[in-house]
């Protein structure tokens, strides 16, 4: 249960991040103006947040595990709201960085 709840804040955080950035880029680069970027600094606020209620202690370890989450999100974001196609290449790259943060996340650790 416990890594079912991780996992959940993960995806959350991703939302808000990803989605935050997107937000402001979209309010930026696509000229949307004033709303969509504070509506991403709010999302990105809120991210921050959300990576508070992970388990662990360890803020190093939750933002390093985190980028592996965030690069694999990324690849799905710009595929769903950009369509963005991404090559074996990228899908290999992001199962990597998914498979490293699970074990820095969910690795047995004896004591600490």
């Amino acid at each position: 249960m416990l890594i079912a709840r991780s996992v959940a804040l993960f995806v959350l955080a991703a939302l808000l991040e990803i989605g935050g950035a997107w937000l402001v880029w979209q309010g930026v680069r696509e000229h949307r103006g004033w709303i969509w970027i504070g509506a991403g600094v709010i999302a990105l606020g809120l991210y921050g947040v959300v990576a508070t209620f992970q388990h662990d202690l360890h803020f190093g370890r939750i933002l390093a595990a985190y980028g592996g989450v965030f690069v694999g999100g990324s690849i799905a974001w710009g595929m769903v709201f950009d369509g963005y196609r991404p090559d074996r290449w990228d899908v290999i790259g992001a199962l990597i960085c998914l498979t490293g943060m699970a074990v820095i996340m969910y690795a047995p650790r004896g004591g600490g």
